[in-house]
């Protein structure tokens, strides 16, 4: 189970870095399914990677000194937003692997714990392959000087090293699971400041009110 496991997180990788280059063809819409619509890993890794996709764009536009305060702020609440769905599809992978993994723990495997969990790391992953597709564009770019080419290559290939790594430690840290050395564990967020009812800003004013 474990190496098939292997496999799947494997193709994962894989087709994130594939989308980025596919979407930045032709971008899709992000599907406002709800999360219990996503039942296969793969689908779930890629909602998640759209929502870093858009987002990374979104950042891009709210950085920009040429637009009104209005396109701005439109951009922070599409940010939150897309955190928001972003962090949840991160959870959504941790219990998917949750659930599949446990039955096949030892039984004495003790609670000992990774500091990051596989769908945080599929996350980083998700980002690190936006990282390479950018810095690769600037590498080709014909409006710069050799010396911006030539910084931006070293850094295209500290990405790719970095992915590299990361790549290596989920496998590791799933090699741990099987041996069973480790349980994983969905570890919840709990974003406050989406919510009307814990962040003081918005339940504060209707006091006022």
């Amino acid at each position: 189970m474990f190496e098939d496991l292997k496999d799947l997180l494997k193709k994962c990788l894989r087709l994130q870095l594939e989308k980025v280059h596919e979407w930045h063809q032709r971008e899709p819409d992000l599907k406002p399914a709800k999360l219990d619509a996503y039942e296969d890993l793969i689908d779930i890794v890629l909602a998640q990677h759209l929502c870093n996709f858009k987002l990374w764009h979104v950042e891009d536009k709210a950085r920009r000194t040429d637009v009104s305060a209005q396109v701005i702020a439109n951009c922070k609440r599409e940010i939150d937003s897309l955190n928001q769905k972003r962090n949840d599809l991160i959870e959504k992978m941790d219990a998917w692997l949750v659930q599949r993994i446990d039955p096949f723990l030892p039984e004495n495997a003790p609670a000992k714990y990774n500091t990051e969990t596989i769908g945080s790391a599929l996350d980083r992953m998700s980002i690190l392959s936006l990282k390479i597709y950018h810095m690769q564009e600037q590498t080709q770019r014909e409006d710069v000087d050799e010396e911006h080419i030539a910084r931006c290559r070293e850094k295209l290939a500290i990405l790719w090293e970095q992915h590299k790594d990361l790549e290596q430690s989920i496998l590791e840290l799933l090699d741990e699971y099987a041996q069973g050395k480790k349980r994983p564990k969905v570890y919840f967020q709990f974003k406050m400041y989406n919510d009307p009812g814990l962040n003081p800003e918005i339940y504060g004013r209707k006091d006022e009110g």
